[in-house]
C-alpha cells in the first residue's frame, strides 16, 4: 500500500496500541516507533520503522535519548508552507502527521512509598512531552493523541475524513493540560 501519511507512536501505556496500529496501516500510514511500542506492534504483525532506523542514530543513555532528533522534530514542526515542505524534501525528512504519545507514570511512581528517588527521577519524561508539545503547537497540520481514550474518536474521524481543525485544536489543548499537570507534579517533587 502506498503511504500518504506518517505517524509516530511512542507510548508507556500500551492500551489499544495494536488496534490503532492496525488501523493506521490499513489507512496508508507509515509508522515510526520506539522500543517497547515498536516491539508490541511488530509482535502483532504491524509494519513499523524503528525511530533509530529513521534517524540513523541509536537509542542511547539507557533510553533517555530516543526521539530528540531533528528528523523527528522537523517532521512534526514543519508547517504546511512551501518553504517548510521544500526544507523537508531537501533533507529527506517526511512530515509527521500524527503523534501518539503518553507519558511515563511520574505521579504513580511518586505516590508509591517503595519508589526510590532515582526511580522517581527516571520517570521524568523528556522526549514524550517534547513531541506532544511540538505536535500541539503545530495543530494546524498535526494530530496529537496523548491518551488511549482518544484513539476511538480519532479512528472514527479519520475513517470519515473529519480530523478537522476543531478536533486537532481540542487534542492540542488536552496536551497542554496534561503537560502542565505533569510539570506541576515534577516541580512539586523537586521543590520538596
Amino acid at each position: 500500500m502506498e503511504h500518504h501519511k506518517t505517524a509516530i507512536l511512542s507510548v508507556f501505556d500500551k492500551t489499544g496500541i495494536e488496534k490503532l496500529g492496525k488501523f493506521l496501516v490499513r489507512n496508508g500510514y507509515r509508522i515510526l516507533s520506539t522500543g517497547g511500542t515498536s516491539k508490541i506492534l511488530k509482535e502483532n504483525s504491524i509494519d513499523v520503522i524503528d525511530v533509530s532506523d529513521h534517524t540513523g542514530f541509536p537509542e542511547i543513555l539507557d533510553g533517555r535519548v530516543k526521539t530528540l532528533h531533528p528528523r523527528i522534530h522537523s517532521g512534526i514542526l514543519a508547517r504546511d508552507t512551501l518553504e517548510h515542505l521544500n526544507t523537508l524534501e531537501k533533507h529527506g525528512i517526511p512530515a509527521i502527521d500524527l503523534v501518539v504519545v503518553n507519558l511515563y507514570p511520574f505521579q504513580k511512581t511518586l505516590e508509591n512509598p517503595d519508589s526510590t528517588e532515582q526511580q522517581i527521577v527516571e520517570m521524568i519524561d523528556i522526549g514524550g512531552p517534547t513531541m506532544l508539545r511540538a505536535a500541539a503547537k503545530n495543530f494546524e497540520r498535526v494530530v496529537c493523541l496523548s491518551d488511549s481514550s482518544q484513539y476511538e474518536e480519532f479512528m472514527d474521524r479519520e475513517k470519515h475524513s473529519r480530523c478537522d481543525l476543531n478536533f486537532r485544536k481540542r487534542m492540542a489543548a488536552a496536551v497542554f493540560r496534561i503537560t502542565s499537570e505533569y510539570d506541576k507534579a515534577v516541580a512539586g517533587f523537586l521543590g520538596e
